[in-house]
């Protein structure tokens, strides 16, 4: 997913590129409202993060021209400004969402990522390799070695994220935002459950493997050199 940071404070500029990059994404940076717009026109962008008070063009404006030229990007909307009236000019400029500084970072990624389940075509629909380990999105496929195994839909989701995020640690609660669409914690053991139906399938030879990282989550990894839980 392609973003664009539009902010002129330099030091949440830069944390949040850091943080973005760090979770995978492709990240811009624009300094003011008329940059910001060039950047929109002439590049691919999938994702605006526009701060509401910057240079030349305000964050308001920005999100109407956007809106006006029809242009097919998110907006994330960032401000300290925090009553009620700025949020209802923020989103009807045509934000898609609105976050109040100060913000923690995991809130951020939490609406990032239902943002994109409401805006599905920003998912990557490529096919995805891990090690013998592949998976078509399309045909919704999945093979290892020269073997084809069967996945229910949920499964089948499960393993494509953690295939998006290989050798990197997801929290359970990210997999149930972003598989399950639940923003809280059932208090099931769903999770580890759905967990070992794909460690079952996928089977024992360890490539790839699905490791516990205790207290954290899960990694999918190609190395067999972790040690198994």
């Amino acid at each position: 997913m392609r973003v664009l940071i539009v902010e002129d404070d330099r030091r949440i500029s830069s944390f949040l590129r850091r943080g973005l990059e760090a979770e995978g994404y492709h990240v811009q940076l624009a300094e003011d409202g008329r940059d910001g717009l060039e950047r929109i026109r002439h590049e691919t962008v999938d994702l605006v993060i526009l701060d509401r008070m910057i240079p030349y063009v305000d964050g308001l404006e920005v999100c109407r021209i956007i809106r006006q030229e029809r242009r097919s990007v998110l907006v994330l909307m960032l401000t300290a400004k925090e009553s009620i009236r700025d949020r209802v000019d923020g989103l009807q400029s045509g934000a898609d969402d609105y976050l109040i500084k100060p913000f923690a970072f995991d809130e951020l990624i939490a609406r990032i990522e239902a943002l994109r389940r409401r805006r599905p075509t920003l998912e990557r629909t490529d096919v995805l390799q891990v090690g013998s380990l592949t998976l078509d999105p399309a045909t919704r496929r999945v093979r290892k070695s020269d073997r084809e195994i069967g996945f229910t839909v949920r499964e089948f989701e499960l393993l494509r994220y953690l295939m998006l995020n290989v050798n990197k640690v997801v929290s359970r609660q990210r997999l149930l935002n972003n598989v399950w669409n639940y923003d809280f914690d059932p208090g099931t053991k769903i999770v580890e459950v759905y967990i070992r139906y794909l460690r079952r399938k996928l089977g024992q030879d360890g490539d790839p493997a699905i490791r516990t990282v205790r207290g954290v989550g899960y990694t999918l990894v190609e190395s067999t050199t972790w040690i198994s839980d």
